[in-house]
C-alpha cells in the first residue's frame, strides 16, 4: 500500500509579511519558532536549507500542500503550492507567531530573563493541524527520540507523498488518515513502531475528523478532547495541543527528563518531579510552556550521571 501519487501542478502563491509579525529583534526568528514542528535532522516533512529558507509540507483540510518561508530583515516571504496552498497561505501568520502574545510574559528568574532577552524573536507557532503533530507524538511515547524520527521517516516515507511544487527533493507530505489506518501489522514492526504506540495512531486516524476540531477549541478542551482516545495521555496531549493551538500554559507532565531540568534550572533539584515542577512554574501561569521552552533554550541542564536510555529495536525479535 502506498499513498503516493503525482501530483497535478498548482500555481505557486506568493505571500509577504511584515509588521503583524513585529518582535522585539523586529523580525521572527524562523528556527525558534518552527523548530518545534521538525522531528529530527532528517524529517522528510521539514527542511532548512543552507541559505535559511524553510520548506514544510503538511496535509491541509484541502489537500497536500508546501510552503517555503523566508526572513528578510522585517518581512517574512512565503511560497506555497499545491490544493493546499490557500489554505497554508491562510494560516500563515498563525504559523509564524502572530497570534502569539510574548509581551504577556514577565521572566521571574535571572536565567529565563537572560535566555529571553537572547531569544527575542521566539514565537509560539499555531499549526492548525491536530493530528501531523499528533502522530509523531504518539510515536515518541516512551522511547528514544531517535528510535521515534526514524519510524516517522520510514513511515512518511512509505505511505506518504512527494510535497508539491519546486520542492527539495526527499520532502513529503504525510499519509491522509485512511492511509494511516489502514497500515499492516507487519508494516508497523518494520517501522521499529510496538503495538500499543500503533494501535493508538489507527484509533486516532479512524476519528481524525473529531481530533482535528480541536485546533480551534481552547487548549483545555482540546486536550481533553485527544484524551478520549485510548492511549493517548497529559504527556501526548500537550505535545500536541502546544503545537496545533499555539497554546502558551500547556506545559508537558509526564515527561523522563523536563521536569529535572526546570528544576535544577530554577531550584538546583535535579530530583524533580512533576509536582515540583508545577509549583516552581506557578509563577509563569498562562505561560508556563513558554516558560519551559526558555529553560530548555538556556542549555542549563543537570550534570549527567545515569547512562543514557538504550534504544530498543523490536524488529529484531
Amino acid at each position: 500500500m502506498s499513498g503516493r501519487f503525482a501530483p497535478k501542478p498548482a500555481p505557486t502563491r506568493t505571500t509577504t509579511r511584515g509588521g503583524d509579525l513585529d518582535v522585539p529583534s523586529e523580525r521572527p526568528d524562523l528556527g525558534l519558532t518552527l523548530g518545534p514542528l521538525r522531528r529530527g535532522p532528517h524529517d522528510p516533512t521539514f527542511r532548512v536549507t543552507p541559505t535559511g529558507e524553510i520548506w514544510r509540507a503538511s496535509r491541509t483540510p484541502d489537500g497536500p500542500g508546501t510552503v517555503r518561508v523566508r526572513a528578510h530583515g522585517g518581512e517574512v516571504t512565503a511560497d506555497t503550492w499545491g490544493p493546499g496552498a490557500a489554505w497554508l497561505d491562510d494560516h500563515l501568520p498563525a504559523l509564524l507567531g502572530a497570534e502569539d502574545d510574548p509581551t504577556a510574559f514577565v521572566p521571574r528568574h535571572k536565567l529565563v530573563l537572560a535566555t529571553h532577552r537572547r531569544r527575542p524573536g521566539l514565537r509560539l507557532t499555531r499549526t492548525g493541524l491536530v493530528l501531523e503533530s499528533l502522530i509523531p507524538s504518539v510515536l515518541e511515547q516512551k522511547v528514544t527520540t531517535t528510535e521515534a524520527y526514524g519510524s516517522w521517516r520510514t513511515l512518511v516515507r512509505q505511505y506518504g507523498e512527494p510535497a508539491p511544487g519546486p520542492a527539495p527533493e526527499g520532502l513529503y507530505v504525510m499519509p491522509d488518515a485512511r492511509t494511516w489506518a489502514r497500515i499492516p501489522s507487519w508494516e508497523w514492526h518494520r517501522a521499529n513502531v510496538d503495538g500499543k504506540r500503533a494501535a493508538t495512531i489507527v484509533r486516532a486516524a479512524r476519528v481524525a475528523p473529531r481530533l482535528e476540531e480541536a485546533a480551534l477549541m481552547e487548549p483545555a478542551e482540546a486536550r481533553r478532547r485527544l484524551e478520549l482516545i485510548p492511549g493517548i495521555g497529559p504527556w501526548t496531549s500537550a505535545e500536541t495541543i502546544q503545537r496545533s493551538n499555539g497554546a502558551p500554559d500547556e506545559v508537558t507532565t509526564g515527561d523522563l527528563h523536563l521536569p529535572g531540568i526546570v528544576g535544577w534550572a530554577l531550584a538546583g533539584d535535579r530530583t524533580a518531579d512533576d509536582a515540583a515542577m508545577l509549583e516552581l512554574l506557578a509563577p509563569y501561569a498562562g505561560q508556563r510552556h513558554r516558560a519551559a521552552r526558555l529553560i530548555l533554550l538556556s542549555g542549563r541542564t543537570p550534570p549527567r550521571r545515569a547512562p543514557r536510555f538504550a534504544p530498543n529495536d523490536i524488529r529484531a525479535l
